[in-house]
């Protein structure tokens, strides 16, 4: 274990100044042109314990392959398993939760359904083993949309199949995400077929579940999701589904990137049922809150922020709401430049930060989901990650930032 990774007590200053190291890119800027770019020292965050008190939360993670294999787009996903799990043993470490086999995971986008079922039976026994928080998503992506049937028997097909994969992750030991499904989103004709679906699946549950709101900015194929485009109506009928039910409702995750209808649901549910923001630009002010209330975490985010997270968290737990506002501020503009339109390429910069901090032998992803972001996006991904104290091997960050602008024609 390098130093890097030992525990300390001394209070981690991802803030104001820091030194720097000496380590120097030439990284071109959106403009193509180089510009000179000295790292920063590394910030030495502070592990847990164990998880935050004051609010649950979850990162969730990506998927890694071999850096040889042949995932292109269509082929099915080839995963290496050692570098995944011990991804997610690095955000346990931190006491975050993980939440797996969701859209961060490359559900619907490289990683199919054989994969799907590996990385929860994988991820759940690897929690297990250490006394992890774990969340995995239940969906409908089995279904070829291209045969589905219309109408009743649509909707019956998409119950069956979310029927499965509810199966798969409750007997796997994990909590339930109930993920929003294209294959809903195309066959149902109204609201009605969304309360019939999700009313029928809470009853069903044995365990409270996780909800999950996807907005189309993620996923244009879930526009209109809950049977409305209008926010504030499909809200009254997420509501209505929630309150009917809320004993089988652990909470729901809410991905809009607009902090307001979040804060407006998150004041009408029904005590004991959770709001876990998925609002990847906005979640300093969310997961700190105000008078109005505050909000639990599920982020794809998290998967690269986790230490200054985790650090953030903390201050919360310790009554120290002003440190942990700052904390999570000084990555909020990483995180809205890696949520960058298109949105789904999100993915892209969390497997990049992972390469570059050491956590995967290649930068590749499933699908061949690794060339969805040009290089000077991933140039400023780099920026503003050190700035945020969250390259914890500058000399590795830029020899591996190196070799991938020689590939792009940039002497670095």
């Amino acid at each position: 274990m390098s130093a890097l990774d030992e525990r300390t007590t001394a209070t981690a200053a991802p803030l104001g100044e820091r030194a720097g190291s000496g380590v120097v890119l030439a990284l071109p800027d959106a403009a193509g042109e180089l510009v000179r770019h000295e790292l920063r020292e590394p910030v030495r965050w502070t592990r847990p314990d164990g998880p935050p008190a004051s609010r649950r939360v979850y990162a969730a993670a990506h998927v890694v392959p071999p850096g040889t294999a042949d995932n292109v787009p269509g082929a099915p996903a080839a995963v290496d398993w050692d570098s995944t799990l011990a991804y997610r043993h690095e955000i346990w470490s931190h006491g975050l939760g993980v939440a797996d086999a969701m859209d961060t995971a490359q559900r619907g986008a490289g990683l199919d359904w054989a994969a799907v079922q590996e990385l929860v039976r994988r991820s759940a026994a690897e929690a297990a083993s250490v006394g992890g928080l774990i969340a995995c998503g239940a969906g409908t992506d089995q279904l070829d949309l291209a045969s589905l049937p219309s109408g009743r028997a649509g909707v019956r097909a998409v119950l069956d199949a979310y029927r499965e994969q509810v199966e798969l992750v409750a007997g796997a030991g994990a909590t339930v995400i109930l993920m929003a499904s294209r294959a809903l989103a195309r066959v149902a004709q109204g609201p009605q077929d969304y309360l019939d679906v999700y009313g029928t699946l809470l009853e069903e549950a044995a365990a409270p579940v996780v909800l999950h709101w996807l907005g189309p900015m993620f996923d244009p194929a879930l526009s209109g999701y809950w049977g409305s485009d209008d926010v504030a109506t499909a809200s009254d009928l997420v509501h209505e589904l929630i309150a009917a039910r809320s004993d089988k409702v652990d909470g729901i995750k809410m991905s809009l990137l607009d902090a307001e209808p979040e804060k407006v649901l998150r004041a009408r549910l029904p005590e004991g049922v959770r709001m876990y923001t998925g609002d990847d630009f906005n979640y300093p002010e969310l997961v700190v809150g105000d008078e109005s209330g505050r909000s639990d975490a599920l982020l794809g985010i998290f998967a690269a922020i986790y230490p200054a997270a985790s650090e953030a968290l903390q201050a919360l737990d310790a009554g120290d709401d002003a440190r942990a506002l700052a904390l999570l501020e000084s990555t909020q503009e990483l995180g809205r430049h890696v949520f960058a339109a298109p949105t789904s390429s999100y993915k892209t910069g969390i497997a990049f930060l992972s390469w570059l901090n050491g956590h995967q032998p290649a930068f590749a992803m499933v699908g061949g989901m690794h060339a969805a972001r040009s290089v000077p996006h991933l140039a400023r991904t780099l920026v503003l990650a050190d700035e945020a104290g969250l390259l914890r091997d500058p000399a590795l960050a830029a020899t591996r930032m190196r070799s991938l602008l020689a590939v792009a024609g940039v002497d670095a």
